[in-house]
């Protein structure tokens, strides 16, 4: 069992259930360890990026790790790619685990267990890991669609910090009607509705259904040239958000070049805020992402045309 630090925040993604999941687990942990209530922060990839890691202490849950974290009495809780290795922090990391699945592992080392949260973390980790295989596959996903439907504070707020209320909640008869109904005339829209961003990268158009699984099916069945399809939407009047998807980790690469990140073949990023919409945005990541060649100068014509823009005499 691992000594965690007395933290004055406790810091997680916003963007996904695993986020919601590990930040109130760690919530319910600190409270019993040192009877305080512990404030929550969530953060999306770039505003992430911008926060300043100013606390004494601090617990960091779904978030990657860097070397801007590896401070005293802060302990990060993740199972994102990183290369940074801790000298000063707590890190406690694993690929093959959520960051639900790890932080739970902490609460059950502390006596913090039920069978409802036995049944939710293992939901929350197939969702998250995208374990195809597994029987609560599609159940999962019903789960993972209720923070892209209903947003992270939404529901903090209808759970009241009780992660117990989530497991069976009504609300997950409406993602179910969705999923049912609205998934595959949004898969055949979106088939027929994919720009080319580069030669790798298809901007798929989406209207109706799971942006994930769409995307998901389109990558399985190899509808598109693309090796790497990203969707997008706009938070209310916020920012752009941008979802990316591969089969063979590019996809994180792209993520990186957007000052997002995430997993290699299900990363994010947020777009900056002078993109007002989506339109703007699709020009941005062809602007980014397939940037326009220059002409190599290979002829004695070129060469003198050059020199004449910048004012300068060829040397003869």
């Amino acid at each position: 069992m691992m000594s965690l630090p007395k933290p004055e925040v406790i810091l997680t993604h916003e963007s996904d259930l695993d986020g919601l999941v590990s930040g109130l687990l760690l919530q319910r942990l600190a409270r019993k360890l040192f009877d305080r209530e512990v404030p929550l922060e969530a953060y999306h990839y770039q505003g992430w990026q911008r926060r300043v890691p100013r606390e004494e202490a601090a617990w960091v849950c779904d978030l990657c790790f860097e070397t801007r974290l590896d401070r005293p009495n802060w302990a990060i809780i993740d199972h994102h790619p990183t290369e940074a290795q801790p000298k000063y922090a707590t890190l406690i990391h694993d690929l093959g685990k959520s960051a639900s699945l790890l932080c739970y592992e902490q609460c059950r080392a502390h006596g913090i267990q039920s069978p409802s949260l036995d049944r939710l973390v293992h939901l929350t980790n197939v969702g998250d890991l995208f374990l195809e295989g597994d029987p609560d596959f599609t159940l999962a996903n019903d789960y993972a669609n209720l923070v892209k439907s209903y947003q992270f504070w939404n529901l903090c707020a209808l759970l009241d910090g009780d992660l117990d209320k989530l497991l069976d909640h009504p609300l997950l008869e409406v993602m179910a009607v969705k999923r049912r109904v609205e998934d595959p005339i949004g898969l055949a829209w979106s088939k027929a509705n994919i720009e080319p961003i580069s030669p790798t990268v298809g901007l798929v158009k989406t209207v109706l259904g799971n942006n994930n699984l769409i995307v998901h099916q389109l990558l399985e069945q190899r509808a598109t040239p693309f090796s790497i399809l990203i969707t997008m939407f706009r938070r209310g009047n916020g920012p752009v958000v941008v979802s990316l998807r591969s089969r063979n980790g590019e996809a994180i690469k792209v993520a990186e070049k957007l000052q997002g990140g995430g997993h290699p073949n299900a990363c994010g990023a947020t777009l900056p805020r002078s993109v007002q919409t989506i339109g703007d945005a699709a020009d941005y990541l062809r602007k980014v992402l397939s940037p326009a060649e220059t002409a190599p100068l290979n002829s004695l014509e070129s060469l003198f045309d050059s020199l004449a823009l910048a004012g300068k005499p060829p040397k003869g």
